[in-house]
């Protein structure tokens, strides 16, 4: 405990926002202000680099409506401008044309999500460019202007994009049964109920001079069902980086993972190849069972690029940069020897390097590799005097420039563009209503936990607080996730701060950041090093900052961090006041039968089935300890959860009720494993709050 406490005190403090002594009354950030601050994602650069464009969603404070809309302003700096305003009609994913003339972007004004363009010089209306029948959830262009690729959900059979019999191969009638037959893969996917038959699909159109699109596409996945059925790009999460032009304008590369019987159980994402020419898709990393993906064509047309992992069934095996040279054929594992994992990669515009970000140590920053020798260099991309926080949604410029986001735990995303040592911010839409708040005091942390190894993690307190706080610990998800320097619209440091708490983040065994060795321990120890890390974390953040009070503490956690609520409830029933559980395992032989990514929970337990190895599956298991629960606890599962069904948490609230443990179950019908409606999140925040002001004295 010595070497914990005197690690602790060495660590110094930093901060993720602007430090300055707040009045005594100015107002802390409430739960409407993190619903209303604006949301600003995706920036562009047009071709000659004078002018930005980003999408931005705002919140009515009234009525807690969003819309998202696209603002431009001049690289330069200056005044942000709405552009193609179509109210209520929420436009998105924007595109400058090569010739940077117009802008191509999604909208539903249609009352469909719909692809349109905008004459930036004439000063007209959007345009739509074509009305499909199914919405459409992407699109790039290609380097040329001359085509475009487009997705959406559509049946396999259907030569382009959408049919009428989308979404319908799972109603047999005449009823309302879906009926899923013998080898159909997934039954439910994250928050939806899967329709055999229909995928997400690619197609590529011509682009006319008129700008309309002059034929029926091309689909990625080819006309031979036998070759490639699945999503593209891959459900749920994938998006835009996993397709990529070629530099000739004449193929396209993309992610996708064969939709069968194995589906559940693969992480085989593989990097596909589309000619265009009427020949076949191919894959080109057949060789690999692991994860392949964010493929990237080098500008110069020499280079393909991409990430890999190479354990088949572990979905937080490290991501390496991967590099095919076009020409020779010849392939290297470019950033081998970098312990950190690639979460996105981009070319610059010379194609002499790759700019790349990952999590290291707290943050996310970006970093410079040279694809001759797989030298990385760390970039530095935040204002002065600020931590590097987390770095993304990032576009390497003509001359070096780079465009990008940047958020921090005290401070949501800003658009910036860097070149050289200058820096500039962009955008500044959060800048007046962030400046009437408290600011967050934050300070970094590092100690000895399980192992001897080295433990980071954070205090939060709202700046001029006095006197003694209470504490709050909170635990991430994952558990290959990290509770690191940035910013968060669900579980936020700053928000549970500005209510008089101390908030304490611990990164235990298991986080992403430190490593890919710190990240593989959590599997088959769920419950082992990861709760010792909390522990002495939790002594050595009380012991480096006397304004925490350990006496009055409570904890909480979603996903990972929920099942660590029902762990700690068994197993360190005496250290808190209270528990707030969101979408925890409780009991793990009902999760390894009824959640539907079988893969993660499988590898999380050696790889076996439940039915293989039960002993793996009940050594971590909290069912297995109800008898000892007596810390009061908040329950909070919904019903569209098919990663951790609500059943899980109606089964942890039973035990509570029949131990007769003081707690409460919230339950949202109409959310998945995040809570997301701005509603709901005002919800849920204002039931946790009054349940730890219940047991903290608040």
């Amino acid at each position: 405990m010595k070497s914990i406490l005197l690690a602790a005190a060495a660590a110094s403090a930093i901060l993720s926002a602007p430090a300055f002594a707040a009045a005594p009354d100015t107002p802390a950030m409430s739960v409407e202000d993190l619903l209303t601050l604006k949301r600003v994602a995706a920036p562009i650069a047009s071709p000659d680099g004078r002018w930005v464009v980003w999408q931005q969603t705002d919140t009515d404070p009234a009525t807690y409506k969003r819309e998202t809309g696209l603002w431009r302003v001049a690289a330069g700096g200056g005044a942000a401008a709405r552009i193609a305003d179509l109210p209520g009609a929420n436009e998105h994913d924007a595109a400058f044309s090569p010739d940077g003339k117009k802008l191509w972007f999604i909208s539903g004004r249609s009352g469909s999500d719909q692809l349109y363009t905008l004459d930036l010089a004439a000063g007209a209306a959007p345009v739509l460019v074509r009305s499909f029948p199914t919405d459409v959830a992407g699109f790039k262009l290609s380097p040329d202007g001359t085509k475009v690729v487009v997705w959406g959900d559509t049946a396999r059979d259907c030569p382009t994009l959408g049919c009428d019999n989308d979404g319908k191969g799972a109603l047999p009638g005449p009823g309302t049964g879906r009926l899923y037959k013998d080898g159909s893969g997934f039954v439910r996917h994250w928050d939806q109920w899967e329709t055999p038959g229909t995928y997400s699909r690619a197609f590529v159109f011509t682009v006319s001079p008129d700008g309309s699109l002059s034929d029926g596409g091309t689909p990625l996945d080819g006309t031979d069902a036998a070759v490639l059925t699945g999503d593209t790009p891959t459900k749920p999460f994938g998006g835009g980086e996993e397709i990529a032009w070629s530099a000739d304008s004449r193929s396209v590369y993309f992610t996708a993972r064969q939709a069968d019987r194995n589906e559940p159980t693969s992480t085989n994402l593989d990097i596909w190849h589309a000619p265009l020419d009427g020949s076949a898709p191919h894959n080109l990393t057949e060789a690999n069972k692991g994860t392949d993906a964010h493929p990237a064509a080098s500008p110069d047309g020499r280079w393909l690029a991409w990430t890999a992992m190479a354990r088949p069934g572990f979905e937080a095996d490290r991501l390496v940069v991967q590099l095919l040279d076009l020409k020779s054929g010849a392939r290297r594992a470019l950033t081998r020897d970098w312990d950190r994992s690639v979460d996105s990669l981009a070319w610059t515009p010379d194609s002499k390097s790759l700019i790349v970000t990952a999590g290291d140590v707290l943050d996310n920053p970006a970093f410079r590799v040279d694809p001759a020798t797989g030298k990385v260099t760390r970039l530095a991309l935040a204002p002065k005097g600020l931590t590097e926080g987390h770095i993304s949604n990032i576009t390497p410029l003509a001359g070096g420039a780079l465009l990008y986001t940047r958020d921090a735990v005290a401070s949501p995303a800003a658009v910036y563009l860097a070149k050289g040592k200058a820096l500039r911010q962009l955008s500044h839409v959060n800048d007046a209503q962030l400046a009437r708040l408290a600011p967050l005091v934050s300070q970094r942390l590092s100690f000895t936990g399980a192992h001897g190894d080295t433990v980071w993690g954070m205090i939060h307190k709202p700046a001029g607080a006095t006197g003694k706080l209470p504490v709050l610990l909170l635990v991430h998800g994952g558990p290959q996730g990290s509770f690191n320097d940035g910013w968060s619209w669900r579980w936020n440091p700053r928000t549970f701060a500005a209510d008089r708490y101390a908030v304490v983040t611990i990164d235990p065994h298991g986080s992403t950041g430190y490593g890919q060795a710190f990240t593989d321990a959590v599997s088959n120890d769920w419950g082992g090093a990861p709760l010792e890390d909390l522990q002495k974390g939790l002594a050595a953040a009380i012991q480096r900052d006397a304004q925490l009070d350990g006496t009055n503490a409570c904890a909480a956690g979603g996903s990972y961090g929920g099942y660590m609520m029902n762990w700690i409830e068994g197993m360190w029933p005496d250290r808190f006041k209270c528990l707030v559980q969101h979408d925890g395992v409780f009991d793990a032989r009902a999760m390894a039968y009824e959640t539907e990514e079988l893969w993660f929970d499988e590898w999380e337990h050696g790889g076996k089935t439940y039915y293989e190895d039960p002993a793996a599956f009940e050594k971590w298991n909290p069912v297995n300890y109800v008898a000892r629960w007596k810390t009061p606890m908040l329950v909070i599962t919904s019903e569209k959860d098919f990663r951790i069904p609500y059943t899980q948490g109606l089964a942890a609230y039973t035990a509570l009720q029949r131990k007769g443990v003081p707690s409460q179950l919230l339950v949202f019908p109409d959310e998945n494993h995040w809570v997301l409606k701005p509603n709901n999140s005002k919800q849920w925040y204002q039931t946790v709050f009054a349940f730890l002001a219940e047991h903290l004295g608040q």
